[in-house]
């Protein structure tokens, strides 16, 4: 485990830069992992990261097909917002572990 310090913050990180400890999660923390990513954040983004982070707090397992029949974004722009790796970077961003259908 690394420590890096975003929005002052000193949090607890994987090998991958995910949060370990989702309550230490704020929006200005999001806004900088996210400007790591070459993400600029949008409302739009902030949904998804609700929608996300309710989700892991069910203990629902997450897939990219879940969010995009969410009625928040369609797979496509799912894509859109983040590039690259959608359920990844969107996961990692929303102060979430890593979902286990992720490479």
């Amino acid at each position: 485990m690394a420590t890096k310090t975003y929005a002052g913050v000193n949090v607890e990180v994987t090998e991958e830069g995910y949060l370990t400890d989702p309550t230490q999660w704020s929006k200005d923390i999001a806004a900088e992992i996210a400007k790591e990513e070459g993400i600029d954040l949008t409302d739009k983004h902030f949904e998804v990261f609700d929608y996300l982070r309710t989700q892991h707090e069910k203990g629902v397992q997450l897939t990219i097909r879940m969010v995009g029949k969410s009625g928040i974004t369609d797979i496509k722009g799912l894509y859109t917002l983040f590039p690259g790796g959608p359920l990844k970077k969107s996961s990692r961003i929303s102060g979430i572990p890593k979902p286990t259908s992720c490479v």
